[in-house]
């Protein structure tokens, strides 16, 4: 199995920009907790972060074929992209959605999230291990339909 982590705009910023919403923990260590989740779950992962939204909508489509689950913080871009809402649509690929913080409990703008109308599951407000969760949540639930 493999999936696609996409990180959006500013998620490259971790342990420096707002260290009290986002945590002081940086990308790396974002990296090598995706990396180590994946690997105990036996999937193959690459990791991806943009902070261009048409880099963002390439990778999706590329990986159609290739990969059999996204994981995604759209980051900014979940309150403002519907090109990346169609790219998910677009290759059908099953998808969670994960972010850092509670955007539920944030700027009103921040309440609406495109990403989610295609999402199998959001994981919110988990901090990091949003994306371990995620990642362990999307392999059962490609197992289960693989399964059906």
């Amino acid at each position: 199995m493999k999936f696609l982590i996409i990180n959006g705009p500013n998620i490259n910023m971790l342990g420096i920009r707002e260290p009290e919403i986002y945590g002081r923990e940086d990308y790396k260590c974002l990296c090598d907790l995706v990396s180590d989740a994946c690997e105990k779950a036996g999937i193959e992962c690459e990791i991806f972060q943009s902070n261009h939204e048409g880099d963002i909508v390439d990778k999706i489509q590329a990986s159609y074929g290739r990969v059999d689950g996204i994981v995604i913080n759209p980051a900014a871009y979940t309150h403002t992209s519907v090109a990346i809402l169609d790219a998910l649509k677009a290759v059908g690929i099953p998808t969670v959605e994960v972010h850092i913080s509670n955007v539920s409990e944030r700027e009103a703008f921040r309440q609406v999230s495109y990403v989610s109308y295609v999402a199998v599951k959001s994981f919110i407000g988990l901090g990091l291990d949003g994306y371990r969760q995620a990642i362990n949540f999307l392999s059962d639930h490609i197992k289960n339909l693989k399964n059906a």
